[in-house]
Protein backbone atom coordinates (compact mmCIF):
# COMPACT_ATOMS: atom_id res chain seq x y z
CA UNK A 1 0.00 0.00 0.00
CA UNK A 2 1.55 3.60 -0.68
CA UNK A 3 -0.30 7.18 0.01
CA UNK A 4 0.25 10.67 -1.21
CA UNK A 5 -1.37 13.83 -1.33
CA UNK A 6 -2.70 16.71 -3.99
CA UNK A 7 -2.77 19.52 -1.19
CA UNK A 8 -3.46 19.61 2.30
CA UNK A 9 -5.24 22.97 3.53
CA UNK A 10 -8.32 25.48 3.77
CA UNK A 11 -7.56 26.17 -0.40
CA UNK A 12 -8.13 22.05 -1.66
CA UNK A 13 -7.32 19.07 -0.14
CA UNK A 14 -6.67 15.65 -1.74
CA UNK A 15 -5.63 12.13 -0.67
CA UNK A 16 -4.52 9.18 -3.12
CA UNK A 17 -4.61 5.49 -1.44
CA UNK A 18 -3.47 2.63 -4.11
CA UNK A 19 -3.32 -1.02 -3.10
CA UNK A 20 -2.41 -2.74 -6.20
CA UNK A 21 -4.52 -1.53 -9.23
CA UNK A 22 -6.82 0.27 -6.69
CA UNK A 23 -6.36 3.94 -6.52
CA UNK A 24 -8.68 5.77 -4.22
CA UNK A 25 -9.20 9.86 -4.27
CA UNK A 26 -10.35 11.14 -0.82
CA UNK A 27 -11.56 14.23 -1.39
CA UNK A 28 -10.79 16.64 -3.87
CA UNK A 29 -10.95 20.37 -3.54
CA UNK A 30 -9.37 21.73 -6.44
CA UNK A 31 -10.97 23.07 -9.49
CA UNK A 32 -10.92 20.10 -12.65
CA UNK A 33 -7.55 21.89 -14.44
CA UNK A 34 -5.27 22.33 -11.26
CA UNK A 35 -6.53 18.86 -10.14
CA UNK A 36 -5.63 17.33 -12.96
CA UNK A 37 -2.14 18.41 -12.82
CA UNK A 38 -1.72 17.58 -9.45
CA UNK A 39 -2.34 14.03 -10.07
CA UNK A 40 0.29 14.22 -13.19
CA UNK A 41 2.75 15.10 -10.46
CA UNK A 42 2.21 11.89 -8.67
CA UNK A 43 2.57 9.53 -12.05
CA UNK A 44 -1.42 9.34 -12.68
CA UNK A 45 -4.18 10.44 -14.67
CA UNK A 46 -8.03 10.53 -13.69
CA UNK A 47 -8.82 7.45 -15.46
CA UNK A 48 -6.67 5.80 -12.90
CA UNK A 49 -9.32 6.54 -10.03
CA UNK A 50 -10.86 3.73 -9.46
CA UNK A 51 -13.42 5.81 -6.83
CA UNK A 52 -13.80 9.00 -4.68
CA UNK A 53 -14.42 9.15 -1.25
CA UNK A 54 -15.57 12.16 0.54
CA UNK A 55 -15.29 13.40 4.18
CA UNK A 56 -17.97 16.25 3.98
CA UNK A 57 -19.46 19.05 2.12
CA UNK A 58 -16.94 21.98 2.84
CA UNK A 59 -16.14 23.38 -0.42
CA UNK A 60 -12.05 22.90 0.48
CA UNK A 61 -12.92 19.22 0.16
CA UNK A 62 -15.90 18.86 -2.31
CA UNK A 63 -15.45 21.65 -4.95
CA UNK A 64 -14.12 19.67 -7.23
CA UNK A 65 -15.27 16.10 -6.59
CA UNK A 66 -18.62 16.28 -8.75
CA UNK A 67 -17.22 17.59 -12.09
CA UNK A 68 -14.06 14.80 -12.02
CA UNK A 69 -16.25 12.25 -10.87
CA UNK A 70 -18.57 13.35 -13.82
CA UNK A 71 -16.45 13.91 -16.61
CA UNK A 72 -14.40 10.54 -15.95
CA UNK A 73 -17.62 8.56 -14.55
CA UNK A 74 -15.69 7.92 -10.96
CA UNK A 75 -17.91 6.34 -8.70
CA UNK A 76 -18.05 8.71 -5.04
CA UNK A 77 -18.96 7.33 -2.03
CA UNK A 78 -20.46 10.19 1.04
CA UNK A 79 -22.47 9.68 3.63
CA UNK A 80 -25.98 10.70 3.52
CA UNK A 81 -25.70 14.19 5.76
CA UNK A 82 -22.83 14.52 3.19
CA UNK A 83 -24.87 13.86 0.26
CA UNK A 84 -28.09 16.16 0.95
CA UNK A 85 -25.54 19.10 1.60
CA UNK A 86 -24.04 18.60 -1.76
CA UNK A 87 -26.61 18.43 -3.89
CA UNK A 88 -26.04 21.89 -5.77
CA UNK A 89 -23.06 20.78 -6.89
CA UNK A 90 -24.17 17.29 -7.98
CA UNK A 91 -24.27 17.62 -12.09
CA UNK A 92 -28.28 17.41 -13.13
CA UNK A 93 -27.11 15.41 -16.00
CA UNK A 94 -25.17 12.78 -13.34
CA UNK A 95 -23.39 10.23 -15.42
CA UNK A 96 -21.40 8.60 -12.07
CA UNK A 97 -22.52 5.96 -9.46
CA UNK A 98 -23.20 7.34 -6.08
CA UNK A 99 -23.03 5.49 -3.50
CA UNK A 100 -24.44 6.73 0.22
CA UNK A 101 -22.80 5.06 3.13
CA UNK A 102 -23.15 4.21 6.79
CA UNK A 103 -20.46 6.35 8.83
CA UNK A 104 -20.44 3.33 10.98
CA UNK A 105 -20.25 0.29 8.12
CA UNK A 106 -16.77 -0.98 6.62
CA UNK A 107 -16.63 -1.75 2.90
CA UNK A 108 -14.47 -3.03 0.26
CA UNK A 109 -13.37 -0.91 -3.08
CA UNK A 110 -11.30 -2.97 -5.01
CA UNK A 111 -7.82 -4.37 -3.21
CA UNK A 112 -9.15 -2.33 -0.22
CA UNK A 113 -10.92 -2.76 2.97
CA UNK A 114 -12.43 0.70 4.13
CA UNK A 115 -13.80 2.05 7.62
CA UNK A 116 -15.37 5.28 7.91
CA UNK A 117 -15.83 6.36 11.29
CA UNK A 118 -18.26 9.75 12.25
CA UNK A 119 -16.07 12.98 13.96
CA UNK A 120 -17.13 15.89 15.81
CA UNK A 121 -17.21 18.70 13.24
CA UNK A 122 -19.34 21.23 12.02
CA UNK A 123 -20.69 19.71 9.19
CA UNK A 124 -23.52 17.94 8.18
CA UNK A 125 -22.73 13.87 9.33
CA UNK A 126 -18.57 14.47 8.55
CA UNK A 127 -16.62 10.83 9.03
CA UNK A 128 -13.12 10.22 8.02
CA UNK A 129 -11.25 6.86 7.15
CA UNK A 130 -9.16 4.47 7.76
CA UNK A 131 -7.94 1.86 4.85
CA UNK A 132 -6.44 -1.38 5.23
CA UNK A 133 -4.87 -3.84 2.44
CA UNK A 134 -5.24 -7.41 5.03
CA UNK A 135 -1.77 -6.55 6.44
CA UNK A 136 -1.31 -2.64 6.73
CA UNK A 137 -3.39 -0.03 8.33
CA UNK A 138 -3.53 3.64 6.84
CA UNK A 139 -5.56 6.24 9.18
CA UNK A 140 -6.76 9.50 8.42
CA UNK A 141 -8.03 12.06 10.50
CA UNK A 142 -8.30 15.50 9.46
CA UNK A 143 -11.64 18.06 10.06
CA UNK A 144 -11.97 17.16 13.48
CA UNK A 145 -12.41 19.44 16.78
CA UNK A 146 -11.64 17.07 19.52
CA UNK A 147 -10.84 13.63 19.76
CA UNK A 148 -13.17 10.59 20.98
CA UNK A 149 -12.31 7.07 22.03
CA UNK A 150 -13.87 5.71 18.87
CA UNK A 151 -11.73 7.79 17.05
CA UNK A 152 -8.70 6.53 19.27
CA UNK A 153 -9.86 2.85 18.91
CA UNK A 154 -10.01 3.21 15.03
CA UNK A 155 -6.65 4.63 14.81
CA UNK A 156 -4.69 2.23 17.48
CA UNK A 157 -2.20 0.57 15.55
CA UNK A 158 -2.18 2.07 12.58
CA UNK A 159 0.79 1.39 9.86
CA UNK A 160 0.67 4.95 8.84
CA UNK A 161 -1.20 7.93 9.95
CA UNK A 162 -2.22 10.98 8.42
CA UNK A 163 -3.30 13.55 10.93
CA UNK A 164 -4.60 17.16 11.21
CA UNK A 165 -2.31 19.62 12.90
CA UNK A 166 -4.11 22.96 12.09
CA UNK A 167 -3.02 25.55 14.49
CA UNK A 168 -0.94 26.48 17.46
CA UNK A 169 -3.37 27.72 20.00
CA UNK A 170 -1.08 30.61 21.04
CA UNK A 171 -1.27 32.04 17.06
CA UNK A 172 -4.50 31.36 16.56
CA UNK A 173 -5.39 33.28 20.15
CA UNK A 174 -3.21 36.53 18.29
CA UNK A 175 -3.15 36.16 14.96
CA UNK A 176 -5.35 37.62 12.39
CA UNK A 177 -9.27 36.07 12.48
CA UNK A 178 -12.22 37.64 13.88
CA UNK A 179 -13.16 36.63 16.98
CA UNK A 180 -16.03 34.46 15.60
CA UNK A 181 -13.42 32.46 13.53
CA UNK A 182 -11.20 31.84 16.28
CA UNK A 183 -13.82 30.21 18.01
CA UNK A 184 -15.46 27.99 15.31
CA UNK A 185 -11.67 26.60 14.79
CA UNK A 186 -10.57 26.21 18.26
CA UNK A 187 -14.26 25.18 18.97
CA UNK A 188 -15.20 21.23 19.85
CA UNK A 189 -16.30 21.32 16.25
CA UNK A 190 -13.65 22.80 14.59
CA UNK A 191 -9.81 21.53 14.00
CA UNK A 192 -7.08 20.32 16.19
CA UNK A 193 -4.55 21.95 17.36
CA UNK A 194 -1.15 20.77 17.53
CA UNK A 195 -1.06 20.11 21.20
CA UNK A 196 -4.36 18.04 21.01
CA UNK A 197 -2.52 15.86 18.04
CA UNK A 198 0.42 15.04 20.06
CA UNK A 199 -2.23 14.60 23.16
CA UNK A 200 -4.17 11.96 20.89
CA UNK A 201 -0.78 10.58 19.30
CA UNK A 202 0.38 9.42 22.34
CA UNK A 203 -2.70 7.60 23.49
CA UNK A 204 -2.29 5.24 20.39
CA UNK A 205 -0.10 2.26 19.82
CA UNK A 206 2.24 3.27 17.79
CA UNK A 207 4.57 0.31 17.50
CA UNK A 208 3.74 -0.23 14.37
CA UNK A 209 4.11 3.35 12.64
CA UNK A 210 6.09 4.12 9.81
CA UNK A 211 5.01 7.02 8.89
CA UNK A 212 3.27 10.13 10.09
CA UNK A 213 2.44 12.54 8.09
CA UNK A 214 0.63 16.02 9.99
CA UNK A 215 -2.24 17.74 7.35
CA UNK A 216 -4.57 20.42 6.97
CA UNK A 217 -1.80 23.31 8.72
CA UNK A 218 -3.08 26.61 9.09
CA UNK A 219 -0.94 28.75 7.07
CA UNK A 220 -1.51 31.78 9.30
CA UNK A 221 -1.70 30.38 12.69
CA UNK A 222 0.90 27.03 12.09
CA UNK A 223 3.88 26.84 11.48
CA UNK A 224 5.64 23.28 10.84
CA UNK A 225 8.40 23.57 13.10
CA UNK A 226 6.01 23.80 15.78
CA UNK A 227 4.35 20.64 14.14
CA UNK A 228 7.34 18.71 13.94
CA UNK A 229 8.75 20.05 17.28
CA UNK A 230 4.46 18.57 18.96
CA UNK A 231 4.76 15.38 17.69
CA UNK A 232 8.56 14.62 17.92
CA UNK A 233 8.22 15.33 21.45
CA UNK A 234 5.06 12.85 21.40
CA UNK A 235 6.75 9.52 19.96
CA UNK A 236 10.19 10.15 20.92
CA UNK A 237 11.78 10.58 17.34
CA UNK A 238 13.86 13.14 15.18
CA UNK A 239 11.63 16.19 13.97
CA UNK A 240 12.75 15.10 10.55
CA UNK A 241 11.14 12.12 10.49
CA UNK A 242 7.55 14.19 11.17
CA UNK A 243 6.00 14.55 7.52
CA UNK A 244 4.16 17.76 6.83
CA UNK A 245 1.52 18.08 4.04
CA UNK A 246 1.90 21.58 1.91
CA UNK A 247 -1.43 23.20 0.41
CA UNK A 248 1.07 24.01 -2.75
CA UNK A 249 2.56 19.98 -3.35
CA UNK A 250 0.97 18.22 -0.67
CA UNK A 251 3.48 15.63 -0.39
CA UNK A 252 5.27 12.39 -2.65
CA UNK A 253 4.42 8.62 -2.10
CA UNK A 254 4.92 6.84 0.81
CA UNK A 255 4.97 3.46 0.99
CA UNK A 256 3.89 1.14 3.66
CA UNK A 257 6.19 -2.25 3.55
Amino acid sequence: MRFASLGSGSAGNGLIIEQSSTRLLLDCGFALKDTLHRLARLGLQADDIAGILVTHEHDDHTSGVFKLANKYRIPVWLTYGTYVMSQKLIPKDQGFELHVIDSHQAFNIGDLHIQPYPVPHDAREPVQYAFENGLHKLGVLTDVGTTTPHIEAILNACDSLVLECNHDLDMLRNGPYIRSLKQRVGGRLGHLDNESAASLLGKLDNRKLQHIVAAHLSEKNNQPALVNAALSRTLNCEEHWIGIASQAEGFDWREIK
